[in-house]
């Protein structure tokens, strides 16, 4: 079985560097004319699947827009998640879960067991009842060749007042939970399972990134005010492990695929640019 980390390094190199996040939100259901109900979730989430899953690498469902309309969405999303990679995109899928024992045991299930309909190439999850309260996500991973993607430096505000709160041996705790991660990441080729969420429009914090040996998610590109030259100064020299993720800059061309497959491409070509 491939790991993840060579499943993501195949799609990058065949695609390009580049996720898109799917948030099928009120005001953009409206902006493209559709109801916000689930006969406009479905239409919305068959004109991204047209229009992206067989062009790019990742694409980042947010599961919250979908769970909004019930049992219903659910069965949207679970849909789009097999269309999506039936197409030969990798799903990560962005439920932000984190507990411990046998709730995160059955959270891991839910999304990262093939047996389950929801399951994913990877999801995202919080590390703040302590990093090791993921392991059961990180085995299950493991054992399917899926990822972990775990937030470490984001771009809301309210973050730094956690993340950048420093502990008795000096390190933030972002610091830490990078380091824990670099270290269950060590030796894998040519990338491990184990990812960060780092956003793009944080700057230079002073953390180090070099040792993490996995992928770096980074959300806030376009609308959200970050630019793909300003990931060297985020990121340094772990440029080369960065996955830009772009939403609303990507999404705000629909309804129309010709719209969306032309936005999704020049975001590549500006990442693939920025990168190398």
């Amino acid at each position: 079985m491939e790991t993840f980390g060579q499943r993501l390094t195949d799609a990058v190199g065949k695609r390009g560097p580049l996720c898109v996040g799917i948030d099928p939100h009120p005001a953009l259901l409206t902006r493209w004319g559709f109801g916000d109900d689930v006969a406009g979730l479905e239409r919305f989430a068959r004109t991204v699947v047209d229009a992206l899953a067989d062009r790019v690498a990742v694409v980042k469902p947010q599961s919250a827009f979908f769970e909004r309309f019930g049992s219903l969405g659910i069965g949207i999303l679970e849909s789009t998640i097999r269309q999506l990679r039936q197409a030969g995109a990798l799903v990560l899928l962005d439920v932000k879960r984190g507990d411990i024992g046998s709730t995160m045991a059955a959270y891991a299930s839910a999304y990262l067991d093939p047996a389950s309909s929801l399951s994913a190439d990877a999801i995202t999850v919080s590390p703040y009842l302590g990093v090791g309260s993921l392991q059961p996500a990180f085995d299950l991973a493991a054992a399917n060749g899926a990822g972990v993607f775990v937030l470490a430096l984001t771009s809301n505000p309210e973050g730094a007042s956690v993340q950048h709160a420093a502990g008795s041996d000096g390190r933030t705790v972002a610091q830490r939970v990078i380091d824990e991660i670099s270290q269950l990441n060590a030796g894998a080729q040519p990338l491990g399972n184990l990812g960060l969420v780092v956003g793009a429009t944080i700057g230079r914090t002073g953390h180090d990134l070099s040792q993490v040996n996995g992928p770096l998610l980074a959300p806030g590109l376009g609308a959200q005010g970050a630019t793909p030259s300003d990931l060297r100064a985020v990121f340094g020299e772990s440029l080369r492990n960065v996955l830009p993720s772009y939403s609303r800059e990507v999404l705000d061309a629909g309804p129309s695929v010709s719209g969306l497959r032309a936005a999704a491409g020049r975001a590549v070509d500006d990442c693939r640019a920025a990168l190398e």
